[in-house]
């Protein structure tokens, strides 16, 4: 079974829905098992067992929320140990252009510091799902599909 975690903060719940969603696409693919837990929850191990990790937080200032960089920071002591692993990154902001892609691109960042594998996307959402305020639809939809690629992305580099 391939093990795909996904991390998030929320304050308003709005990024907690987006996480949910998005193991929802994950649990999509066969072979998968799925996790979600609040970062300020999340051990190294937690970390260390998954195949996929998928990281979000609200935009703060253009930045991922100090309790997701608080793990991040953390993960210092585990680094060059998530190195192959699948990787994303999802925010809600407060509104257009209020940082949400460099919220993304931090989150990334710190995936690619630690050898991660990050998936993209050609279309649109370059670099992983955002909404503003609470997600409508079409930015659950946007999540669910993040979901299902990362786990996909795993399910082909296992086998």
């Amino acid at each position: 079974m391939a093990k795909i975690l996904v991390v998030y903060y929320s304050k308003s719940g709005n990024t907690e829905k987006m996480a949910f969603a998005i193991g929802e696409g994950a649990k999509q693919v066969k072979g998968v098992e799925v996790a979600v837990k609040k970062a300020e929850q999340t051990s190294l191990d937690d970390l260390l067992s998954a195949d996929g990790i998928i990281m979000g937080a609200p935009t703060y200032y253009g930045q991922m929320s100090a309790k997701l960089k608080a793990l991040i920071d953390e993960s210092v002591q585990i680094h060059g140990k998530l190195e192959g692993k699948v990787g994303a990154a999802f925010t809600s902001s407060g509104g257009t252009a209020s940082g949400a892609e460099t919220t993304l691109l931090s989150i990334i960042q710190a995936m690619l510091i630690h050898g991660m594998i990050v998936q993209g996307r050609a279309s649109d959402k370059h670099y992983g799902a955002a909404a503003v305020g609470s997600p409508n639809e079409k930015e659950l939809e946007s999540c669910k599909t993040l979901g299902k690629r990362v786990a996909s992305l795993v399910i082909k580099l296992k086998t």
